[in-house]
Order: structure tokens, then C-alpha cells, then sequence
């Protein structure tokens, strides 16, 4: 296991396909420029995290800014609210937020800890659903927030899932997190991993992805079988160790995931009406 200090920047975008829409893929470039590390960005910062020359992402800026996505005060861009009808309409549509929520708040209510769901996207997790409790912690999350999947429980419970052929497709994408995780395995080391977490049915994290951060995470499967997301409880490690995270906190996390499972096959089999007009 080792140190790996990884780059936030993009991979350049493929332009082989003759329908590529190039100003549309810069628009979401500047989108995405903004982070935790930058909520509010000046144009000269947003060209740099793009590579975009400065008058691009000026007239890109202006243009978001008069669709409402973002709003400019002194000179400065900060994204407003409405960029969340953009993922929110996605998680709405599968249902599982809604199956999720109450299980997820009695979770908490039984660890006093702070639980999470997300799904993958590239060698990303991007959380998709959080009741949080109100603790200090090395790095702030928030729905949307993405981590590199190869440094998070619910990252090894969501890779576990994959064929050999999807895991290594997944692991050649570069994460858009723009986050250094403080150790980052090999692929031996993560292979090993993850034959475990296939064996047992979940991942513990120690510390992984940043110091005083320990999680332990679960599947949500769907009717057929496959991972669609992964559900988590992180604590401080200063302040719960990992014998009680597995023996009190494993048990209740498990009965949670069990349970959206189960509501999601229930919502499965429910019979599609089809409606005529």
C-alpha cells in the first residue's frame, strides 16, 4: 500500500465521435469546476481547472449565469441551487432515495452516526443520499460530493460487484474527485480486498481515505442480484473503535441494506400499468 498523489484534472474529452458537442461538454467542464476546495471561482480560476482559454469560460460563465446554474457577486461565480435538478431528477426517477430515507434515519437513530448511500460513477462514488449527525470529521460530504471508490468502504462494496473486464475498464478511468486519498492500494492489494468483501457481503475502511475517518459500508441490491448502490456508517476513529463498529454498528447496517433491498424487489414486481391516451 502507498501514498499516490493524484491529479484533479480531466482527462481530455474523446472527440472521434463526429456528433461530439463541444460547447456543450465545456459548459459541463465549468459546471464542474467548482468543488468544496472552490465554491466560489473567479474566471481566471474557472479557466485554469478547465483549460479553457479565458474568454471561453467567460462567455460560458455568462451563459450559465443567464440560465440561472450560476450566479456572479464581485467578480466572483458560485454555483446557485438549480444545478441540482440536474442529478436530483436521476436519483429521483430510480426510487431509491425515497425506499432509502427511512430506513437510513433509523440507522442513525441507532448508532449516532452519520449514514450515507452512494453509486459509482467512473472510479468514482458519488453519494446520492445522507442523514448526517452533527460531528467534526476530516472532510465535508454532501450529495454530489465524489470520492475515489478505490479508498472508500462503499467504494470496495461497489467494485466488488464488477466483472474483471468492468474493474479494470473502471480503474483506467481517472477520478473526477479531486481528492488525494492517503493511501491508495495496488491492484494486488485491492483484488485481495475485494475477494474479501465479495466473501463476507461488506467493507471496512480504516483510515483509507483520509486520517480520523473509519466507515464500514453494505450493498443495496436490486431484484436480479446486482449492486446498484452502497450503504455506509462512518465514525471517528478517535472516537469509536472497529471492534465496536463491526460488532454493535455491522449488525444494524446490514438489517438497513437487507431492508432497501427489499422494498426495491417489492417495487420491482409491482405490475407497470400501461396508461392510453
Amino acid at each position: 500500500m502507498r501514498v499516490k498523489r493524484q491529479s484533479s484534472t480531466r482527462e481530455p474529452h474523446s472527440r472521434a465521435n463526429k456528433d461530439f458537442v463541444e460547447s456543450f461538454a465545456r459548459g459541463l467542464d465549468v459546471i464542474t469546476a467548482f468543488s468544496a476546495s472552490g465554491l466560489e471561482l473567479s474566471v481566471s480560476e474557472v479557466a485554469a481547472r478547465t483549460d479553457l482559454a479565458r474568454p471561453t469560460a467567460r462567455r460560458l460563465l455568462m451563459t450559465l449565469e443567464q440560465l440561472g446554474y450560476v450566479r456572479s457577486v464581485n467578480g466572483l461565480y458560485s454555483l446557485t441551487s438549480q444545478v441540482l435538478e440536474l442529478g436530483t431528477a436521476a436519483i429521483a426517477s430510480q426510487g431509491i432515495w425515497e425506499l432509502a430515507r427511512p430506513h437510513m434515519r433509523r440507522l442513525v437513530a441507532e448508532t449516532s452516526e452519520s449514514s450515507s448511500m452512494s453509486q459509482l460513477d467512473g472510479s468514482d462514488i458519488v453519494y446520492t443520499a445522507r442523514v448526517a449527525v452533527p460531528k467534526i470529521i476530516a472532510l465535508s460530504v454532501t450529495i454530489g460530493t465524489r470520492f475515489p471508490a478505490v479508498a472508500a468502504s462503499m467504494g470496495h462494496v461497489l467494485l466488488a460487484d464488477l466483472t474483471p473486464a468492468e474493474l479494470s475498464a473502471t480503474l483506467e478511468t481517472a477520478s473526477r474527485s479531486g481528492v488525494i486519498p492517503r493511501v491508495e492500494p495496488t491492484r494486488a492489494e485491492l483484488d485481495d480486498t475485494l475477494a474479501a468483501v465479495r466473501a463476507r457481503g461488506w467493507a471496512l475502511a480504516d483510515q483509507v481515505l483520509s486520517l480520523g475517518i473509519r466507515s464500514i459500508a453494505a450493498p443495496v441490491r436490486n431484484g436480479h442480484g446486482r449492486v446498484i448502490a452502497a450503504l455506509n456508517v462512518t465514525v471517528h476513529a478517535a472516537e469509536t473503535s472497529v471492534e465496536r463498529l463491526l460488532g454493535d454498528h455491522l449488525p444494524r447496517l446490514l438489517e438497513a441494506s437487507s431492508s432497501v433491498a427489499d422494498e426495491l424487489h417489492h417495487l420491482d414486481r409491482l405490475p407497470l400499468s400501461d396508461v392510453t391516451t
